[in-house]
């Protein structure tokens, strides 16, 4: 089983098998990304055949161009969400003003509207999934258990102190994820825009 955070060096040796056209390499990339490129998608989509395509389209293009990813600009796991990310967001944004166009309900700004909220949703889930397991831990408890911070470091095993840094780390980052919507043309990067 794939750990969550691959080491930088993983991911240069990645870059460099699927830039010598290791089909191993993408079978192993795939294997490790997978779930987490189709959640991504279907977050943002909320369709799983639409899912399924971007997953296709985000494994393509990996395979096709390697030489994408940069290692100077963070995880290939970063790299990769943001690619989902973005082409699920465009994929939305069409869908949807095809829609308009064709006398669908709605306007430009709700549209707009649709988009930036599935598009803070799918960064949200991945921050929570990303972050170390003492932090979603701590937030998991306070959530969707309803322990306040007390009651969760009794759970955790920590002091009050240890768990109230855990919840406001956890929060701290997951606020995040307000600031990165799409509010305009995409990250040549692949980022969240």
């Amino acid at each position: 089983m794939a750990t969550q955070d691959a080491p930088p060096r993983w991911d240069r040796k990645m870059q460099q098998r699927l830039a010598r056209g290791e089909a191993a390499a993408l079978g192993e990339f795939y294997d490790r990304f997978a779930s987490l490129v189709h959640g991504l998608a279907h977050r943002v989509l909320g369709d799983e055949r639409a899912a399924d395509g971007i997953t296709r389209e985000v494994f393509t293009h990996v395979w096709e161009n390697p030489d994408a990813y940069d290692p100077k600009q963070g995880p290939l796991r970063s790299w990769v969400a943001g690619l989902t990310h973005r082409l699920a967001v465009q994929r939305l944004r069409a869908t949807e003003t095809a829609a308009l166009a064709q006398g669908g309900h709605g306007t430009a700004e709700e549209l707009e509207r649709k988009v930036r909220s599935a598009s803070i949703a799918a960064r949200a889930d991945y921050i929570v999934t990303s972050m170390p397991s003492p932090l979603r831990a701590a937030l998991d408890l306070a959530y969707f258990q309803r322990r306040d911070y007390r009651q969760a470091a009794a759970d955790l095993g920590v002091t009050e102190d240890e768990a109230r840094r855990r919840l406001r780390l956890g929060l701290q980052l997951l606020s995040t994820a307000h600031d990165a919507g799409p509010t305009g043309p995409p990250s040549p990067y692949g980022g969240a825009r």
